[in-house]
């Protein structure tokens, strides 16, 4: 398993080595050693969501109030999908910034999303299945969007599927911008995320 660390600080791009036969192919996208030995500590999971999109969805960007924060590992297992991190941490010194990686059932690469961080991905395949771990269960009024249409963040989705075939839900087709929902006082600060990362470090 390799690993790498994304262009925003907390996200991790992994690869397994995948082993194809006769029968078709067979992978570990989630290696627990090799995670605690590249982020510093083991991933808690308390809850996995599974997804399956039509190609042109668009879920996102999601992130959830810190403390505590909700860390992600996602997969793709079927299909294809753009996998965005944006920092939405106030404060960060990479605040605004994104990187975005494909994943897909070939390669079955997984990215991990530290507390605070937002995430998106939009389905470039019919029957796109996605599967994220998550450290902690679903709470609703932890839980908010920005906009993945936000012209200040240029999020690269047109460069894979037309606009006009983007499919949204009307919750994150409402969502404020980053500009907008850090006036609001919405978003996680740099500072929260640095000391649950602490804490989570601690022996």
């Amino acid at each position: 398993m390799e690993a790498r660390e994304l262009g925003v600080p907390g996200a991790w791009l992994f690869s397994p080595p995948v082993f194809p036969d006769a029968r078709g192919a067979f992978a570990a996208p989630f290696q627990a050693g090799v995670f605690a030995d590249t982020v510093g500590h083991p991933l808690h999971v308390a809850q996995a969501n599974t997804s399956v999109s039509r190609r042109g969805v668009l879920r996102g960007v999601h992130y959830a109030d810190v403390p505590p924060g909700q860390a992600k590992y996602v997969q793709c297992s079927a299909g294809a999908v753009l996998d965005v991190v944006v920092d939405v941490r106030t404060g960060s010194p990479t605040f605004g910034a994104w990187d975005a990686v494909r994943l897909d059932g070939a390669t079955l690469q997984a990215v991990y999303l530290a507390e605070g961080l937002g995430h998106a991905f939009l389905a470039l395949d019919e029957g796109t299945v996605t599967t994220y771990l998550c450290s902690r269960e679903y709470e609703p009024a932890a839980e908010h969007g920005i906009s993945p249409l936000d012209p200040a963040l240029g999020l690269p989705w047109e460069r894979w599927i037309p606009r006009h075939e983007l499919v949204l839900s009307d919750k994150d087709a409402a969502a404020p911008g980053l500009e907008e929902a850090r006036a609001a006082g919405m978003l996680p600060t740099w500072a929260a995320c640095r000391e649950r990362h602490r804490a989570l470090l601690a022996p």
